[in-house]
C-alpha cells in the first residue's frame, strides 16, 4: 500500500518538484545510459538482449542513489526499431521517483517541433528533454507547453567545439551563450526550463552562475571529459544553490568490465554522492 501511494505521489509531482525533492535527499548524480555494445562486459554478449541486460543491472544497482538517468537517443537510434524497443524498455525500468531525461537535443520549427514534443513526452513519457535553441523560441514552444516537465536548454556545452559558436562575441560584448541564458530565463514563465552547462567550462560557470535564477542545471562533462565534481559542488555551495545534477556516464556504467560491474557502478555513484554531500553540508 505504501509503495503504491508513493508511486501515485511521484506521478503527480512536476519534474521540477521531483528534482528538488531528490536534491534535498542528497542525490546529485545523473547516470548517463550511453550504452555501447562494444564497451559492455563481454560475458553479457551471450544474453538475448545484451544492451537491456546491461541497463537493467546498472539501474537496479544505482536506483537508490541516482538523481536522474539520462538516455542518449543516439546510442539507441543507431539500431533502428530494435534500438527504440531497448530505449522504451530501459525507460520502464527507471523508478518514478528518479528523473528521466531524454538526451535528444531536439529543436525544430512548427509542427515538426510539436511532433518531437509529443514523441518525447506523450509517447515515451520522459520527465525532461535536452533542447537545442539555435532556431529560436518558436522551435521550443511546443515543449514549453508541457508545464509539468523540465526542458533542459543547451547554454554552454562541455565539448571543445562550444568555442565555435556558443562563445562567439555579439555586438553588445556578451557571448552568444550568455544571450541564450538571458532568453531562457525569459522563457521560464511556467518554471519548466532548465539549462545544460558544461562542467568543463568552470570559468564560464563561475561568471554565469549568478544569472541562473531558479533554473535547474544539468552539468555534463565530469569524468572522462575532464570536469571536476569538486569544483562544481564548491561553486554551487558558495552560491547556496542545490538545484543541480551532475551527469556521469562512462565513469559509472563502465567503471569495470568484470562480472561485478553493477556493484562497481553502485560503489562509484555512492562515492560521488559522498563527495558532493561532504562539500555542501
Amino acid at each position: 500500500m505504501f509503495i503504491a501511494t508513493e508511486k501515485i505521489i511521484h506521478n503527480f509531482m512536476t519534474s521540477r518538484e521531483k528534482i528538488l525533492k531528490i536534491n534535498n535527499e542528497g542525490k546529485f548524480i545523473c547516470v548517463g545510459l550511453d550504452t555501447d555494445l562494444k564497451k559492455i562486459p563481454a560475458f553479457l554478449l551471450k544474453e538475448k538482449n545484451p544492451v537491456l541486460a546491461f541497463n537493467k543491472a546498472i539501474i537496479e544497482s544505482t536506483k537508490d542513489y541516482a538523481a536522474a538517468y539520462k538516455i542518449n537517443f543516439a546510442f539507441y537510434e543507431q539500431n533502428g526499431a530494435k534500438g527504440f524497443e531497448e530505449l522504451e524498455k530501459t525507460l520502464q525500468l527507471i523508478p518514478t521517483n528518479v528523473l528521466s531525461i531524454a538526451d535528444a537535443k531536439r529543436g525544430d520549427i512548427g509542427n515538426t517541433s510539436k511532433m518531437y514534443a509529443k514523441s518525447v513526452y506523450d509517447h515515451f513519457g520522459f520527465d525532461s528533454v535536452t533542447l537545442n535553441p539555435y532556431m529560436g523560441k518558436d522551435s521550443l514552444e511546443p515543449f514549453l507547453e508541457y508545464e509539468d516537465k523540465i526542458n533542459f536548454i543547451l547554454i554552454l556545452t562541455s565539448n571543445p567545439g562550444a568555442n565555435d559558436f556558443e562563445k562567439l562575441k555579439l555586438f553588445d560584448g556578451n557571448y552568444l551563450y550568455q544571450n541564450i541564458l538571458d532568453r531562457t530565463n525569459q522563457w521560464n514563465t511556467k518554471k519548466n526550463c532548465g539549462i545544460v552547462f558544461g562542467a568543463t567550462k568552470i570559468t564560464e560557470l563561475k561568471d554565469s552562475i549568478n544569472s541562473f535564477g531558479d533554473l535547474t542545471v544539468l552539468l555534463p562533462g565530469v569524468g572522462a571529459q575532464g570536469g571536476s565534481i569538486e569544483e562544481v559542488s564548491n561553486l554551487f555551495k558558495s552560491k547556496n544553490r542545490k538545484n543541480y545534477i551532475v551527469n556521469v556516464s562512462r565513469g559509472i556504467i563502465y567503471k569495470s568490465s568484470t562480472e561485478q560491474f553493477a556493484s562497481d557502478a553502485q560503489n562509484e555513484i555512492i562515492n560521488l554522492n559522498k563527495i558532493v554531500s561532504e562539500i555542501i553540508n
